[in-house]
Order: structure tokens, then sequence, then C-alpha cells
């Protein structure tokens, strides 16, 4: 019989995982399945430019995964049972279930509401594709001079609310931050970020934490009222559901906690990848939910698995951070260079050259979804059927 692996979520680092695993094992001993909602590959690190009015290029999965041993699966997940080692999902053909061997959980996050009053009910989030649209439709609804308040400083806040007042000027663009506008950065990087934001004309409220969403306007911790026509919510992620209500063990936010291969702790059969995975870095830092921690990820849990289900190598790689990447708007951008654990080094790449940098990052990320060994030749190997069967059984080592 074949080993059965699923995969949860198509997004970087479920579909890198499905594709990096179809590349290394032989299709005549596993099945690769990937469950994923939608027909085509969300690019999440460009939500903003949709959001904004660019249109970008189509990825479809069939074309993606065209006779790679890859089988789609367009269906919404709807629950998994680790006990019986089962998924529930509900696609065209109504509810079934997925038995599996081994797991691969990529379901990733949404938007936070933080349970901020209003929130859901008024603002807007550019967390999904789907929500990218429903405020692409708002914006283009809104007259000169209306006013847009952007809550959140983080790199999602940013980046939007630079795009949109690029290719918005005529908008009342306000962003509302917690702490200092780009606090985290280096000096050169927050003298950049300031420069750019001014330039753009967007008006930037430090140290303001918003208490309550209305459809007109947001209010601040110190009772300000800001008028705002859309408001639009990037205070952060929340990780999908599902994992929450499994055995399996997870954090308080509900991440699934998991060893250096991506492995959960709990149930060896398991590996999480992307935001819904809990994994240390250097320094045993959380890596952070980023498209920058699901790749290298989803690459150490794909060849973690092979490894086991083969009898070969267990990779030992270090996760690790090199910079973040800000684009602020088509013509602006922020390099900052950090350290292993993600802290801001004094060096950082700005202007014309960075927002290039960051367009090559973009597309790069895209590329390796498709090509998840990233272009390097590979040789399928067969599964060792007692490791495999031991493996499945008691998750010992191979």
């Amino acid at each position: 019989m074949q080993h059965r692996i699923v995969v949860l979520g198509a997004g970087y680092a479920g579909a890198i995982a499905a594709g990096r695993l179809a590349k290394r094992l032989r299709r005549e001993d596993v099945a690769v399945t990937l469950v994923n909602a939608e027909p085509d590959f969300v690019e999440r690190v460009r939500m903003h430019q949709l959001a904004t009015g660019q249109d970008l290029r189509p990825r479809p999965f069939r074309e993606m995964f065209e006779d790679t041993g890859v089988d789609l699966k367009l269906a919404r997940v709807t629950g998994v049972d680790v006990d019986r080692r089962a998924v529930a999902v509900t696609g065209a053909d109504g509810a079934e279930e997925l038995a599996y061997d081994t797991l691969v959980y990529a379901l990733g996050s949404g938007w936070n509401a933080q349970g901020v009053p209003g929130t859901a009910e008024h603002a807007h989030e550019i967390a999904s594709r789907p929500g990218a649209l429903r405020l692409r439709e708002r914006l283009a609804r809104l007259d000169a001079g209306q006013p847009v308040v952007v809550v959140g400083g983080g790199l999602t806040g940013l980046e939007f609310a630079t795009e949109l007042a690029e290719a918005r000027p005529d908008l009342d663009i306000a962003l509302a931050v917690r702490g200092g506008l780009g606090d985290w950065l280096s000096a050169k990087g927050r003298r950049h970020l300031r420069k750019v934001v001014d330039r753009l004309g967007v008006t930037v409220h430090e140290h303001t934490a918003v208490t309550e969403v209305a459809a007109d306007r947001v209010t601040t911790a110190d009772g300000t009222s800001l008028p705002a026509a859309v408001t639009v919510w990037t205070t952060g992620f929340a990780v999908h559901p599902i994992s929450a209500a499994t055995a399996l063990e997870v954090t308080d936010a509900g991440q699934i906690v998991v060893d250096a291969t991506m492995r959960s702790v709990s149930h060896p059969d398991v590996y999480a990848v992307g935001d819904a995975a809990m994994a240390a870095g250097p320094g045993d830092k959380p890596l952070r939910m980023s498209c920058a921690s699901g790749t290298p990820m989803a690459w150490q849990a794909a060849d973690a698995i092979a490894a086991r289900l083969t009898g070969g190598k267990l990779p030992n790689v270090p996760l690790r951070y090199f910079n973040q990447c800000i684009s602020l708007g088509r013509r602006e951008g922020l390099i900052q260079y950090v350290t292993a654990d993600d802290r801001a080094v004094r060096a950082a790449l700005t202007g014309r050259s960075a927002a290039v940098y960051k367009e090559l990052v973009c597309k790069g990320a895209a590329w390796a979804v498709a090509n998840p060994t990233l272009g390097m030749p590979t040789r399928r190997r067969g599964v060792v059927r007692d490791a495999a069967r031991a493996d499945a059984a008691v998750g010992t080592t191979v």
C-alpha cells in the first residue's frame, strides 16, 4: 500500500511542502494529497497591491502541480481527528473523510480582530484574497478627500498605507500605531520610513491604541475620535482555529508545538509548518508568522518526512533570518538587515533599489512554490516499508 501523505493548506508553506515531498519520494510508494479551498495560489505578500487596484498574475494549482505527483483536492477542511488519523473536508461532492499516514498541517492564519468592539462588523482585512477584494471594491467607491484609517504599524500596515497613498493621493490616509513608527527598525530605517510616509502625505498617530471601530470613525484609548470612511485592520494574525480543537499540543494562541524537524511534539505522524506552527529559531525565540519563516519550515518538514520514510539522514539546517523586506509603494522600499534572531542591525537598503529588491523577493517566493527544490536535480527515493510502519506507529526516528 502507498504511504498516504495529506497536506492541509496551499499557502507558501503547504504548497512547497507538498511539491517537495513529491520530488523526494517515489510515486509508487506515496500518495501526496494537497487540500485547499481555492484553485489558485494566493500571493499573500501582495494583498496590499490587490486591495489598492492592481491585478495579480493568476497562478492555477492545476498548472503548477501538473505531472508532479501531487493530487490537488479542492475542499475546505472542517475537522482533524489526530487519534483516528482522519481529516474531514467539504468540497463540490459534499462532505467526506480523508485518511492519512502522515499529516502536514499548514492551514496558516487569518486576520486578528483582537477582540476590539466593532472591528468584525466595520473594519476591513487584507490577510486573505476575499478580504483584499472586498476592500478593493470599497476603496473604488470612495470620493476624493474621504478618510481612510489603517490600524497597525507592522509590515502589513506600512505596506498597505504607503501603497494606498501612492495609488490614491486624493484620499486622506492616517496610520494608527501602538508604538513609535517603525520602532523595531534601525535608525537609518526609521529615518527613511518617516521620509517616505511624510512625502506620501500619510498622517501618523503614534502611541495610539484603537479601542473601538464604528462605521465612520475609530476611537482611541484617550477618547480621541478619528474619522474613517474605511478602516483597515492590520494588527497581526490569528491561527486557524481547527488545531486548537484537536488533541495536538498547541500554544495558547492555537499554534501546534513542533520540534526542530517541524514534527508535532505530541503526535509524531503530524507535522506543522508556516503560521500554524510554533517553532523555535536562533536563541530559542519563536519564529514570526511570515513567508520568510514558512518557506524554510516547509523545506525542513518535507526533507524530514522523506528522510524518515526512506531511511535517510535527518536535515539539520538551522532556521534564521537575514532581512525584513518592506515595500513602500511601487517606487520605494526598505530592506532592513537583521541578526539571525530577527533583530535590526545598522545596515539598511533604501529607495528604488530596495523596491526592486523587494519585488525580486516576492517573485522568488512564488517561483519557489512551483520549484520546491529550487531547480536543483533530485532523485526520488523508495520508502523503506518497515521503517515507515514503525515511524507511523510509534514515532521513532529513522
